[in-house]
């Protein structure tokens, strides 16, 4: 399944409108100017002057208007299980997770269900693709997601996660097993309602993921579903990448207080400063609670301290 978005003068734009006009449905997106529903496509004139063409059809809708002036597309291409027409209509659980290629900090998983009847709420809610918003709009959106819909948040602390990676657990495991029990929360707290389907952000093949979890007691596998960048496929992804995302940042704000630094995210050249300078301050322990010592980050914080004091 494939998005596609074409950025269009104005002219453009009123010559789309007109045409999908007899296909036009209702959308409370404060964003979207217009939307058609077609049999295999849904058509979004947003009011940034880009159209967004969904579903089986994007390509072949997206063609006729492609050549218009000073027309950019873009095409998301997904990776993973065939969806069904109208997926992002339906009702969905969605899980996803973050932290995992940060030096410091958890990594958390968030599992979020979104009822079909509740997507235009999270539409006007403001979610969108998470990697298109910034953290400080995320934390003010969270709150809001949080009330609305049904979620379970699991955050893994660095002193249980190196822990379990020091006996030998890929961040593949760990992930599929936070995942699991994220999903099973929220699939016992909604019942006996049950989703349409469950659509996991894809990190490991449907072999591979059910691998790591063989061994847990209960283990959902009924209507799962994976694909890579399913934060653009259905909104309860968008939603949970959300709650993660600020389940991580205020682990991160908790953590930057009792070290009385600002942690800085990522796994760059600044971390490996930051990194350094509590080695020396607190010392080696206290550096691993804050962070997955496997990193190569830890052996170049620890060359950064020694040459901080040969030079002092």
């Amino acid at each position: 399944m494939s998005n596609t978005v074409l950025k269009l003068p104005e002219e453009s734009l009123l010559q789309v409108i007109s045409h999908y006009q007899k296909n036009k449905i209702q959308t409370k997106n404060p964003y979207a100017r217009f939307s058609a529903k077609l049999p295999d496509a849904v058509v979004t004139v947003y009011t940034s002057g880009k159209v967004m063409f969904q579903g089986n059809g994007a390509a072949r809708e997206a063609a006729k208007w492609g050549a218009a002036e000073s027309a950019v597309e873009k095409t998301v291409s997904t990776k993973g299980d065939k969806l069904p027409d109208g997926f992002a209509k339906l009702s969905v659980l969605g899980s996803d997770e973050t932290g995992t290629g940060d030096f410091f900090g958890p990594i958390t998983v968030a599992a979020c269900y979104v009822p079909a009847d509740k997507v235009e709420l999270a539409h006007e809610l403001g979610v969108k693709d998470s990697k298109q918003l910034t953290d400080a709009w995320m934390r003010q959106v969270a709150p809001d997601l949080r009330e609305a819909f049904a979620h379970k948040v699991l955050t893994l602390k660095n002193d249980k996660y190196n822990k379990v990676q020091g006996q030998g657990w890929s961040q593949g495991k760990i992930k599929a097993l936070l995942h699991n029990q994220a999903l099973k929360h929220v699939l016992h707290e909604i019942a006996p309602e049950k989703p349409d389907a469950i659509l996991i952000d894809q990190f490991a093949e449907r072999g591979i993921y059910y691998k790591h979890i063989k061994e847990e007691p209960e283990i959902i596998r009924e209507n799962v579903l994976f694909s890579t960048k399913a934060e653009g496929l259905h909104v309860s992804v968008a939603c949970a990448s959300i709650i993660a995302r600020v389940a991580f940042l205020e682990e991160m704000d908790r953590m930057s207080a009792e070290a009385g630094v600002t942690l800085p995210k990522g796994a760059g050249k600044i971390v490996d400063e930051a990194a350094a300078k509590i080695l020396l301050k607190h010392g080696e322990e206290y550096l691993k609670s804050l962070t997955k010592v496997h990193f190569a980050n830890t052996g170049k914080a620890k060359v950064l301290a020694g040459k901080k004091k040969k030079s002092d």
